[in-house]
């Protein structure tokens, strides 16, 4: 009988964390009750560096119950980070993983169909959103649009998934090889390889508490994810550059016959077009370019992307 974990990153979450911790010991104990899974599987905790008092709520679950456990990490080291050190700890001790976050707004019940796919031979089984009716205009779009300009650079991601999956530990001993400092987990879980399927979902309204993920964020997020998977944004700048040079060499060939041919050419407004087009574009390139060399200064540090300041697991 399989031993599963599930995995959930936690940052100022006391609004939340007491109906989550119910709600998933239920349904762990209908999973083991229905023998789906073994009698130690567990609820594993991870501690981002809050503010508030998540870890000592952490601390008083794990004591009362010995199927919460928890990390602490030594400090906020974002969301990303915080999951993969409960991945990699969880797969340790378990045979499968399931990760989610706090806010309930994923739907518990897919764990049943998860454990499903994963018996009949899945090893990476993604949460999908059915539909994002409930999500604003905005964020509806700009999640469609990243999705597609993720495609359009050769990522390969699951169109509607977030940090809601199943991988069984064959999946996450793949996953552990990757070593890189600058994490983007929803495209690097899919390199890993293996046999993957899709269990879709409706998600829900957050419980309780604040979405820690602000536009601010979410944009940033989406930047890191872009710039982890993809080099196609500098080889989409240095073909522009290619076209923007051509376009001048056309451009002074017309401006030599104009001047042979005697017309006077004012220029004023093309002239200052052209200054303002090409020190954006300029500007913009750098800022790409910097972007990458920013990513391979971090990783040539060889910094650890988490330390675990302590662990509860019985």
């Amino acid at each position: 009988m399989n031993t599963l974990y599930i995995v959930v990153p936690c940052y100022n979450e006391k609004e939340v964390l007491h109906e989550t911790a119910k709600r998933l010991k239920e349904k762990l104990s209908s999973l083991v009750a229905k023998d789906i899974i073994s009698k130690e599987s567990r609820i594993l905790f991870v501690n981002d560096g809050s503010k508030d008092n998540t870890w000592e709520i952490i601390q008083d679950l794990h004591q009362k119950d010995e199927v919460f456990c928890g990390l602490c990490l030594s400090r906020n080291r974002g969301h990303q980070n915080a999951l993969l050190a409960g991945l990699m700890t969880a797969k340790d001790y378990a045979d499968i993983v399931i990760s989610m976050d706090a806010d309930l707004q994923d739907d518990i019940n897919a764990v049943d169909a998860m454990i499903e796919k994963y018996q009949q031979g899945a090893d990476i089984v993604y949460g999908v959103r059915s539909s994002r009716e409930k999500d604003t205009f905005f964020k509806r779009n700009t999640a469609l649009g990243f999705y597609k300009f993720m495609e359009l650079l050769g990522a390969d991601t699951v169109y509607n998934h977030a940090d809601y999956r199943l991988m069984s530990k064959r999946a996450l001993e793949g996953l552990a090889e990757f070593n890189e400092v600058n994490l983007f987990l929803r495209g690097l879980v899919p390199m890993v390889g293996y046999k993957s399927d899709i269990v879709t979902y409706e998600r829900g309204e957050r419980f309780a508490g604040e979405s820690k993920y602000p536009l601010k964020k979410m944009i940033s997020f989406a930047i890191d994810g872009i710039t982890s998977l993809s080099i196609k944004p500098i080889t989409l700048i240095t073909r522009l550059g290619v076209i923007i040079f051509l376009v001048s060499l056309v451009m002074l060939i017309y401006t030599i016959i104009r001047h042979f041919t005697g017309h006077t050419i004012t220029g004023w407004s093309s002239l200052i077009i052209s200054i303002w087009m090409l020190g954006g574009l300029q500007l913009f390139a750098i800022g790409v370019i910097g972007e990458y060399i920013g990513k391979i200064y971090m990783e040539s540090k060889h910094r650890p992307r988490y330390i675990i300041a302590e662990k509860l697991i019985k």
